[in-house]
């Protein structure tokens, strides 16, 4: 028994050095303490990531964790050739459109308080957007980002705020790194209007280029 507990203490310990990749070799082959692992490193990033779409915190972890169900299931469905995380960005990003769209759905009788919340928004006190706390900032990002399509708000997510390359986010949302420019182009020209038109007191008065080119 004390040698079963030193090779599993052991084995957790190798696969806490070995790259994602690796441990989703592991993983597929039916490794149960490779998915520990991947749920050591990647709950924080992806419940964060899947926040920012939800704008709620506790239904972000609830579907991060059905994400590492689905991970789990289809694990044999990982192909070597594909980025760690690429696929599992995927996977969390569709479970959180999913569950955006079905909150939305249940959210349609609550319409006129949604709308008399935004007006009372549109008349607080002015004051400079650098001295909001983090959750009011995102308060405000999530309004704005209402007007985005759900692509032009998961590729602006994962370009602008993760840092993904635009050949990552492509994979992920499935299309072109041309048409990744393209979502991310009227994503910032609609945030920005809508930041003007809602919150002229936060808008700068000198900003990026709408056209400028996506690195």
């Amino acid at each position: 028994m004390p040698e079963l507990a030193y090779s599993a203490t052991r084995h957790r310990a190798e696969l806490g050095e070995a790259s994602d990749r690796e441990v989703l070799a592991a993983l597929r082959g039916g490794d149960e303490t490779a998915l520990d692992e991947l749920i050591r490193r990647k709950t924080g990033p992806l419940v964060q990531t899947v926040y920012r779409i939800l704008g709620d915190l506790e239904e972000a972890r609830d579907v991060v964790q059905v994400a590492f169900f689905r991970i789990w299931e289809h694990r044999d469905r990982f192909d070597d050739r594909w980025s760690p995380n690429t696929w599992i960005y995927r996977i969390a990003s569709n479970l959180a459109i999913d569950h955006l769209r079905s909150r939305r759905s249940r959210e349609r009788s609550t319409e006129p308080v949604r709308r008399h919340l935004r007006q009372v928004a549109d008349v607080r006190a002015e004051h400079s957007l650098a001295d909001l706390h983090g959750e009011e900032v995102m308060g405000i990002f999530r309004e704005l980002a209402a007007e985005l399509t759900e692509k032009q708000r998961l590729v602006f997510l994962l370009r602008e705020v993760e840092g993904l390359s635009s050949q990552e986010v492509g994979e992920i949302v499935g299309c072109r790194e041309s048409t990744v420019r393209n979502h991310l182009f009227n994503a910032r020209k609609l945030l920005r209007r809508e930041l003007v038109r809602r919150y002229p007191e936060y808008a700068p008065s000198e900003g990026r280029d709408d056209g400028e080119e996506d690195r």
